[in-house]
């Protein structure tokens, strides 16, 4: 099975506060031209996307100089449903699902609130947190929220820390609550976070997406007949 993790890239969808504002709409037509060509306009971090380290120190990597490894891997994820808004997320939530070299997701359920005032609101990782992630060997830390961070704010501990890691953080994903009932079913859970391929950037639109796959007597059954989810 093929869950979809991302949001819609669409004229007036929610934004960072102060980002550029996303514009879609026809360049190109079939009826003017012979094609249908859309034009965009849209920041770095519009919809789901991943932070690059250069997104908070000008000395750290770019998007383009990471591994891909960071983008691709087996996940782990955190749920943290149920937290009441604002607050932070400790290392002691986190703590049990770290394992050196995988993917971590964080479910706070916020993605329900995607494209509400709520939605800012969300819960957010505390520096000791982050640290801890880092210590554990993660290099990849994925949020159903607009930030690791709390929205707004004057600094961002956990992005500095994960950053400062070189580790990528992806952000406005959906789905992971699906992800939580897998991951409680015992079932393999992988996770692509491919970023559109922008030289010098600060992070990236990506299509998120987990391939989940029950575990058989010997591993993970492979077989090319896995349903696709389309629903968004």
């Amino acid at each position: 099975m093929i869950i979809d993790l991302s949001v819609p890239i669409e004229t007036g969808m929610p934004v960072y506060p102060g980002d550029p504002e996303v514009e879609v709409r026809p360049a190109l037509t079939v009826a003017a031209e012979g094609v249908n060509v859309l034009g965009l306009h849209l920041g770095s971090q519009s919809g789901t996307h991943v932070d690059a380290p250069y997104h908070v120190g000008d000395g750290l990597p770019t998007l383009d100089e990471l591994p891909l490894d960071r983008f691709v891997g087996p996940a782990e994820v955190v749920d943290a449903r149920g937290l009441p808004p604002r607050s932070p997320i400790p290392a002691a939530l986190v703590a049990p699902r770290l394992r050196a070299g995988t993917i971590l997701l964080i479910a706070t359920g916020w993605a329900s609130l995607w494209g509400s005032e709520d939605y800012l609101a969300h819960p957010y990782l505390t520096r000791e947190a982050a640290e801890l992630i880092v210590e554990a060997g993660i290099r990849t830390v994925g949020i159903d929220a607009l930030s690791v961070d709390p929205t707004p704010a004057e600094d961002f501990p956990a992005h500095r820390v994960l950053c400062g890691a070189h580790a990528v953080i992806a952000e406005n994903l959906r789905h992971l609550d699906r992800l939580v009932d897998h991951q409680g079913a015992g079932h393999e859970i992988e996770v692509s976070l491919l970023p559109l391929r922008l030289r010098g950037s600060d992070g990236a639109p990506v299509r998120a997406v987990a391939r989940v796959r029950p575990r058989g007597p010997h591993g993970p059954h492979d077989t090319c007949s896995d349903p696709i989810l389309r629903k968004d």
